[in-house]
């Protein structure tokens, strides 16, 4: 069986190792995006309180699309409740882009949107490079190169795992460490079988929930192993982990916007119910103190929690015409596609647990990346180095 298994392990990594390489190195580049984007632009997202009122949302938002071409509209804004952040403005298009301004002075301090440098390294994690196709362009060639290659790297960690298996736990611990002062070889070894072990787990829920992503019929049958039904429309749709300048929950899904408000020069500059905003966000403060609340022409969506599934959130109605608070269908009550469609895109990207999930995940992925490259130095030493087997010679 361990012999089986080093052979399934070897062909299975050899052809696709580098694409493993890349798409772990730059999930682990993409673990701090948001953290990384607010120490870089810092003046963008905290402000310095003053003594005054914060000023009103709608006056926030207005000032806001004055600044618009005609083609842009306000759809919504989101409020954190920390006083030293600024507000975000959600934009019509394009899609995931936002404005950020402060809220005591009301000065406009830049673009939410994901930086260059972070939209191109989603790129190369995502489709490696390619241009996403619109729909109907046919199939997405980048997607399904890195689809099947982790689905590979699925079958070559568990192989790997089989190939490790110890005959007998005796001296375990011995086999459980790095050693660095062994020589190279034997450091690339260990580097590949045990720092493989370490992030073995974190490498497999990356793995199989990223799949989700890539194939229909994966994201099918994983949604039917867990007893969930996926909605009809969720069926071909688009996931909802890609929502969002920053993958955020009430924020990534406002974001998303109302499509037919920037569809013309005949725009809305704000909507017709952001006069109803403040007191609808003083209503819904005074219900539960949410991190994080966003309003739009229709609904008011509060994020949950910071830890756990980071997309929950309860969403409030309202009625348009009156400003009047109406029902809240909360994070609890939604349906289940929705809840683990929130829940994968935590476990996936290590946000579940805050910072110190993120920075596990973050050396995990680091780990992933070097798995191939160790890998590629171990057989080539096999097969061309000094310990490499001679071919009889013919006499």
């Amino acid at each position: 069986m361990r012999r089986v298994s080093k052979k399934l392990h070897l062909w299975l990594s050899l052809p696709l190792g580098l694409i493993i390489s890349l798409i772990c190195l730059s999930g682990a580049v993409l673990a701090f995006e948001q953290e990384l984007t607010e120490l870089v632009y810092r003046p963008r997202y905290y402000v310095e309180p003053l003594p005054s009122p914060r000023l009103p949302l709608d006056q926030l938002a207005l000032t806001v699309s004055r600044t618009l071409p005609d083609t842009v509209s306000v759809t919504g804004i989101t409020v954190p409740s920390d006083s030293t952040r600024s507000y975000t403005v959600l934009l019509s298009a394009p899609r995931g882009a936002g404005v950020l301004v402060d809220p005591y002075r009301g000065t406009i301090l830049g673009r939410s949107d994901r930086t260059p440098f972070f939209a191109t390294v989603r790129r190369l994690h995502r489709w490696l490079l390619w241009s996403k196709p619109t729909e109907g362009d046919g199939p997405s060639w980048g997607r399904i190169i890195v689809g099947t290659s982790v689905l590979l790297f699925v079958f070559s960690l568990l192989t790997g795992l089989l190939a490790w298996w110890p005959k007998q736990f005796k001296g375990l611990g011995k086999r459980l460490k790095i050693h660095t002062d062994k020589g190279r070889p034997r450091l690339m070894h260990e580097l590949h079988t045990v720092g493989g072990l370490y992030a073995l787990v974190l490498l497999l829920v990356m793995s199989l929930t990223g799949l989700t992503w890539s194939f229909e019929w994966y994201k099918s049958g994983f949604y039917a192993a867990l007893g969930v039904e996926l909605p009809k429309e969720q069926h071909g749709g688009k996931p909802e982990g890609a929502k969002g300048a920053h993958g955020k929950g009430a924020r990534g899904r406002a974001a998303k916007g109302d499509k037919s408000q920037g569809a013309g020069p005949s725009r809305q500059a704000l909507p017709p119910s952001s006069g109803y905003w403040p007191q609808l966000y003083a209503a819904v403060r005074q219900v539960k103190p949410y991190p994080e609340i966003t309003l739009r022409k229709d609904e008011v969506s509060a994020r949950c929690s910071t830890v756990g599934n980071v997309r929950a959130a309860d969403v409030y109605s309202f009625d348009p015409e009156t400003g009047a608070l109406g029902a809240c269908k909360r994070y609890d009550e939604a349906a289940p596609a929705g809840r683990l469609r929130g829940w994968i895109y935590s476990l996936h990207t290590g946000a579940w647990g805050g910072w110190l999930t993120k920075l596990l995940y973050c050396l995990a992925a680091l780990l992933g990346g070097t798995l191939p490259l160790t890998g590629y130095y171990l057989f080539a030493r096999r097969r061309w180095g000094k310990g490499a087997k001679k071919p009889a010679r013919r006499p």
